[in-house]
Order: structure tokens, then sequence, then C-alpha cells
């Protein structure tokens, strides 16, 4: 069997599949990049939070059988784990994996678990980022649930972007508007985060999410008070990085 051929720079690759998928749909985009060769080997990587039932089910549709990565903080409400568990079984997903960090960091950086408290960007650090990062080291690229209506710093989000100089990052959901998220959901009967009802319209840890009052940006209750508002796993500007300043700040 001949050899594949070796995949182009990571940043000549974004540029030919936004050209190239420019004007498609989301379910198109998930469905080509799944099968791309100028893709690689892709994972899902996804919170189990208020909206993400939305691509997890466009995911099972296409291939149930995409490795999907959860990122366990050790820190989540449990009513996050339990809907974890119930999405995973609903939509039949056959190659979920449990992220976390390592025992032996988790001892040596946050032996008494109060590092968010002093540090929140180490914390996500130590918690999301690094894990993460290890999780995908076998992946070519990963699909994120992200959308340019949740904050400044997603305003311009393409459906492919650079994810460092190794890997792509897919957001097929780039595009799509509030509305589009909620009948999706509806029309597709998916359960949902029970935290939502209560006033969490974006979920992450415990404690660094609070409910969030009407009128307010969805995203105000993440790290409330803070000049932050990414944990650390995404791109900005095509750049890595750890704990972005909300728009208008300069880091």
């Amino acid at each position: 069997m001949p050899l594949e051929a070796p995949l182009a720079p990571v940043a000549e690759r974004v540029a030919h599949l936004n050209r190239r998928y420019k004007h498609h749909s989301a379910t198109a985009v998930l469905e080509r990049a799944l099968a791309d060769p100028q893709v690689g080997q892709v994972a899902m990587v996804s919170s189990f939070g208020a909206e993400s039932v939305a691509l997890l089910h466009l995911v099972a549709v296409i291939d149930r059988s995409t490795p999907v990565l959860f990122i366990d903080t050790q820190m989540l409400f449990p009513e996050t784990l339990d809907y974890q568990a119930e999405v995973a079984e609903k939509l039949g997903l056959t190659d979920l994996r449990i992220v976390k960090a390592k025992a032996l960091d988790l001892a040596y950086e946050d032996r008494d678990g109060t590092l968010n408290q002093r540090d929140t960007d180490a914390c996500c650090d130590l918690r999301k980022t690094r894990p993460l990062e290890r999780a995908l080291s076998g992946f070519d690229a990963w699909i994120t649930g992200r959308k340019r209506f949740q904050s400044g710093t997603r305003a311009a989000l393409d459906f492919f972007e650079a994810d460092g100089e190794t890997r792509i990052k897919i957001n097929p959901l780039a595009h799509w508007a509030p509305q589009d998220v909620q009948d999706y959901m509806v029309n597709n009967r998916l359960p949902r985060h029970p935290l939502v009802a209560r006033g969490y319209p974006s979920i992450g840890c415990a404690p660094c999410t609070s409910p969030v009052k009407p009128g307010e940006d969805p995203r105000s209750g993440r790290w409330r008070g803070q000049d932050k508002e990414e944990c650390g796993i995404h791109i900005v500007d095509g750049k890595i990085v750890r704990g972005p300043m909300k728009e208008g700040k300069v880091a």
C-alpha cells in the first residue's frame, strides 16, 4: 500500500480549507472535515455544557465513533457529570474519552484545591490546557462548538483556524446565531443541561461560574469580575493564549 502524502503546513491548510468550505453548512463542513485527508485525524472536544448537545448530535449523526474528549477538571458541577453520562448514552457515542490532570501535577500544584482562588489562569492551565494537549497529541485536528456571537474574541471566527503550528481547529457552528442553536435542540428533541433553567447559559467549573441575570451577556457568569473570557485552550488572533484579556484590553 502506498504511503500517504505528508500534510502541508497548518496555516496553508487552514487557508485552503476556509476558501474551499466558505459557503458550506455546518453539517457539510463536519462531513467533509471528517473525511478530508488535508484535515487528518480528528477528535471532538466537548464540555457537555449548555449548548454542547447540538454539535454532539451533529457529530453522532455523521459518525458516532468519532473520538469525543471530555475534560473533567474535577471541579465541575455534579449536574454536568450527570448530563455528560445522559447525553453520551442517548447519542450512542462509542469513543468517549475522559481527560483529567495528572494526579502528581494536582498534588504538586494544587494540593488543597484552592489554586483557582489565587490564579485562575494557572488553574485552567493545570486542569484543562495541559491535559487536553496530552489527549490531542495523536490528532491533527479537533472540533469545537465555538460561535461568533459568544464573545469579542470570537467575532471573526472561521470554520477552520490554526491551533499553533501543529493542529487545526474546526468550528462548524461558527456562523450559527443563538436561535439556530435553540431551534436545532428543540427540533431534534435534545436534552438540556439542568443548570440552564437555573440561570446558567454558559457553564464551566463550579467555583468560577455564576448565574447570569436577564440582559447580561451569556458568558458574563464565567470568571465574573476578572479580565478573562477564555480558559486558555483556545486561539486568539492565531496565537495560543493561556488567559486572554477581554476585548479592548491589552495583554
